[in-house]
């Protein structure tokens, strides 16, 4: 009889196929582990023999074979001992030490396919021939136990789904994804940079690039205005002492950078913002008058990652997060989560993310604060998410030790889904740093504070941005929103007073100068996803008129210049 089968059960499945395609291929082979991912699976393989892309498709063909084959899975509960032999006769010493982690007591499984044998948990399907809508997809380096001083074996990712309409799906979704990746379009549109001679993880932001970023700020400060809160500017650098406090160098020291002497004294460059804030929050006594306080701050902060996994703007190690705290009163707590929420719902709206789902991690087993407290927070949560009708996932005991949060998760236009704005508790900073109120009662008290972040970093943000709009940015985003083409040298002139007068009203404007035909400026302006184009010749100067090309509708006939405006502007007024 089957086992219980899902997408995750198939997936291993498939796993345990390229496994043994990988065995018959290469006979020598040492394994480590293959489990199924979100998108996939992947195995971890040990072998003198460098994969390549010609080595996928063999394997792949290899794993077809076995599929066709229809070999059953079959389960073997075994001893300890004979488990142990058997992967000391086949000479797999990562099998051995992974079977070590196993719990004694526990039980222990093989599964077999054919005459592949790997120590599992399982579940499987039944036989290998419903293993049949797969691809394997990239190779790369990968540490064992994924650290640095062991050796580094050579992984295979590859995908497996129910049907073959799915996986097609899937895979046109990829090739869509590098269509969009932000990496090739932030050196097409030239937007940014990441450079070995500066440093990885470190972004250059080029003069399109920071354009587009000062839109995004402005707008994040002004509505921060709105929204009841002030901004706060808070050094890069703080004393030993400072993180000492913080807990941060007991609990963070890995993510933070060596210090630096300063007159004798150790400073750190800061991985967070938050000790800058409780300090402005202590240079005087605060009345329970005075709360709730709404701090925000565009903090740059150094946080160490390894090589390895640095990724264009979506894992970087300079980056500046788009903070705030909330110090409130525990009555206030409630409606400032519930405000929290809305504001991000606000935000994610503005640049066009509607798919948004939240995550409620609560109370671990080691905890810091009250067990009122706690309940407090996490209920303030819950409530707040139900106020908005977000759908919810609760990870019960998956909140920090010092206080529960939620994650807010947008899907992009292809369906995927990004973690961005974090709501999180902290009933751990007030205590190291004795924050205090004076409540009606003219005695001291312990505020609540939130840290909490929108967009998460403008660097990670600007990458999701750029691929959920694949480079073309809507009109209040865009870079450049007009560009105008005269057709030839003698209308320079008039191209020129036409981007004046559009300059005027704000539009961001450029003129192609470049000696080169018509032909040749619309293709380059098509490339750089700009919004319209302005084609000037004889009779647009003789009329005074522009004729008008846009992104998505194409040939819009001639119009006046003041008319042309007015349609951009409504357009950036909007959002669209």
């Amino acid at each position: 009889m089957a086992e219980d089968y899902n997408l995750e059960t198939l997936r291993h499945s498939a796993a345990h196929i390229m496994a043994a395609a990988v065995r018959r291929l290469f006979p020598e082979t040492k394994f480590d582990i293959g489990p199924a991912t979100a998108d996939g699976f992947y195995y971890d393989f040990a072998l003198d023999h460098r994969l390549g892309p010609d080595d996928l498709k063999r394997i792949e063909k290899e794993m077809r074979k076995i599929s066709n084959q229809k070999l059953p899975f079959v389960r073997r509960e075994v001893s300890r001992e004979d488990a142990e032999k058997l992967l000391r006769d086949d000479n797999q010493t990562y099998k051995l030490e992974r079977l070590a982690d196993v719990p004694e007591g526990e039980k222990i499984t093989l599964y077999e396919c054919g005459d592949f044998v790997d120590l599992c948990r399982g579940p499987h399907v039944e036989h290998s021939g419903e293993v049949r809508a797969f691809k394997l997809l990239s190779i790369a380096g990968s540490y064992y136990r994924g650290k640095e001083t062991n050796p580094m074996l050579q992984r295979i990712y590859g995908t497996a789904f129910p049907t073959k309409d799915e996986l097609k799906a899937y895979l046109q979704g990829l090739e869509e994804a590098k269509k969009r990746d932000h990496r090739k379009l932030g050196a097409e549109l030239d937007l940014f940079s990441v450079s070995e001679a500066i440093g990885p993880g470190l972004i250059c932001w080029h003069p399109k690039g920071g354009r587009i970023r000062h839109i995004i700020e402005t707008y994040w400060r002004e509505a921060h205005y709105r929204n009841g809160y002030e901004l706060l500017y808070t050094p890069h650098i703080g004393k030993a002492a400072l993180w000492k406090t913080s807990g941060h160098l007991d609990f963070y020291s890995d993510a933070m950078y060596s210090p630096m002497d300063v007159d004798g004294v150790d400073y750190y460059v800061k991985p967070m913002n938050c000790p800058f804030h409780i300090h402005v929050y202590n240079t005087r006594n605060r009345s329970y008058r005075e709360l709730p306080l709404r701090w925000a701050e565009l903090g740059t902060v150094y946080r160490y990652e390894k090589g390895g996994v640095l990724h264009g703007l979506l894992r970087v190690r300079g980056f500046t997060q788009d903070d705030a705290h909330i110090i409130c009163t525990p009555e206030q707590i409630e409606d400032e989560i519930a405000d929290v929420l809305r504001f991000s719902l606000d935000v994610w709206d503005a640049f066009g993310f509607r798919d948004v789902r939240a995550y409620l991690a609560t109370r671990p087993e080691k905890a810091v604060g009250e067990p009122e407290r706690w309940a407090q927070a996490t209920e303030s949560l819950e409530k707040a998410i139900e106020r908005e009708g977000i759908p919810c996932e609760v990870d019960e005991g998956g909140g920090a030790f010092y206080g529960p949060k939620i994650d807010l998760k947008i899907k992009d236009a292809l369906g995927r889904e990004w973690q961005t704005t974090t709501i999180q508790f902290d009933f751990n900073e007030p205590e190291r740093f004795d924050m205090t109120y004076i409540g009606a009662d003219g005695e001291k008290h312990r505020p609540y504070m939130v840290h909490r972040a929108l967009l998460g970093s403008l660097e990670r943000f600007f990458g999701i941005l750029t691929e959920h709009y694949a480079g073309a940015f809507p009109a209040w985003l865009a870079p450049e929103q007009v560009r105008v083409l005269p057709i030839s040298d003698p209308f320079l002139d008039y191209a020129n007073s036409v981007a004046e007068r559009l300059r005027l009203q704000d539009i961001r404007v450029t003129v192609d100068a470049e000696a080169d035909t018509l032909g040749a400026k619309i293709r380059r302006a098509r490339k750089e996803r700009l919004l319209y184009m302005l084609i000037v010749g004889s009779r647009e100067q003789e009329a005074d008129e522009v004729s008008v090309r846009s992104r998505s509708e194409g040939e819009l006939g001639n119009c006046s210049v003041d008319e042309f405006a007015g349609r951009v502007l409504t357009e950036i007024r909007n959002k669209d």
